[in-house]
């Protein structure tokens, strides 16, 4: 009973969040140079990927790089992709799947022109956990069991990589389509899944409500990168707005992974860490001034190739921009 007190407020905040993260009043220090009238607009998640745009709007970073930025926050990834795809934001936070699949699609064209946040040795940032009932506790004990996943996505991809990189056979488990992440969460700790993959920080809620990590991408990292993505069309007609924005989220990285707990309140207000979490949690280090590496693209491709999401391969160039890094 303690267990589902804990974890209930969280999920009712997470599945009420659309429309309750209002961006921070624009800072700046006096004498600054004026933004541009025309605000380039950004559809931000509610996850920590996106901590160092409200960061850098809360330190004057982009007045001070004089470009006018509007964080739109969603509540889910097809939110995300419905107001990039009809022109309501310029630029989203997402993953390489993401851009590659609307690539693809030909209805928009997406350039991805940062890495936002990835895995490092000493800081996951997915995990696959077994639930409480379940006895589970290496990739091993694995077999024959339900694993709850978001499918054709980035958690889906993640799962095939992380399993085959741990020598489990794909063809052992049960992967269960569940896409909304709180019932997944709900899902695993009541038993109902035996395995299910979750990102920081509701793992870390998991973990303190009993479940057992059993991989993590620590050890490969390479699988699980977030970007920053731009529309093409906003790429050309808004070149240096785009360039200062990046200027804007590398000011803002600089600054957390010099002191992450300094923004720590920045972080529980726009990202909904669970209240349990909230003393324990802290923003983890970014990369600095990095893009995804043409491996990592390619992988990509090939894995929505084989799945058949996709019928003809893209190049790099084709996902990314290196041309603003």
């Amino acid at each position: 009973m303690k267990r589902k007190l804990l974890l209930l407020p969280f999920i009712i905040a997470l599945l009420a969040i659309a429309g309750c993260v209002a961006p921070a009043p624009q800072g700046g220090e006096s004498g600054a140079a004026a933004p541009s009238a025309e605000p380039l607009r950004v559809a931000v998640l509610p996850i920590t990927d996106v901590v160092p745009f409200y960061v850098a709007q809360d330190q004057g970073y982009y007045a001070d790089n004089d470009v006018n930025v509007e964080l739109i926050p969603v509540s889910s990834g097809a939110e995300r992709d419905t107001v990039v795809q009809t022109g309501k934001a310029d630029c989203e936070l997402t993953d390489i799947h993401g851009v590659v699949l609307t690539n693809a699609s030909g209805a928009l064209q997406l350039r991805v022109i940062s890495s936002a946040r990835q895995a490092t040795p000493e800081q996951a940032q997915f995990y696959l956990l077994s639930s409480p009932q379940s006895g589970i506790e290496t990739p091993a004990d694995l077999a024959g069991a339900s694993i709850g996943i978001s499918e054709n996505t980035i958690i889906d991809y993640w799962t095939e990589r992380m399993l085959d990189y741990a020598g489990v056979d794909p063809a052992q488990v049960t992967l269960t389509n569940t896409p909304q992440i709180p019932v997944r969460l709900e899902l695993l700790l009541n038993g109902k899944l035996d395995a299910a993959v979750l990102p920081d920080p509701l793992a870390a809620l998991a973990q303190l409500q009993g479940a057992t990590v059993v991989l993590d991408d620590s050890q490969l990292p390479q699988v699980g990168v977030s970007v920053i993505a731009c529309r093409q069309d906003a790429i050309q007609e808004r070149g240096n707005d785009v360039k200062a924005l990046l200027a804007a989220w590398d000011q803002a990285v600089e600054a957390i992974n010099a002191d992450p707990t300094q923004f720590q309140d920045i972080l529980i207000q726009n990202t909904r860490v669970p209240e349990p979490l909230q003393g324990q949690y802290t923003l983890p280090q970014f990369p600095v001034q990095a893009l995804p590496s043409e491996a990592q693209v390619v992988d990509v491709v090939n894995w929505a190739l084989d799945r058949g999401l996709i019928e003809d391969p893209l190049t790099y160039d084709q996902v990314v921009d290196s041309t603003l890094r």
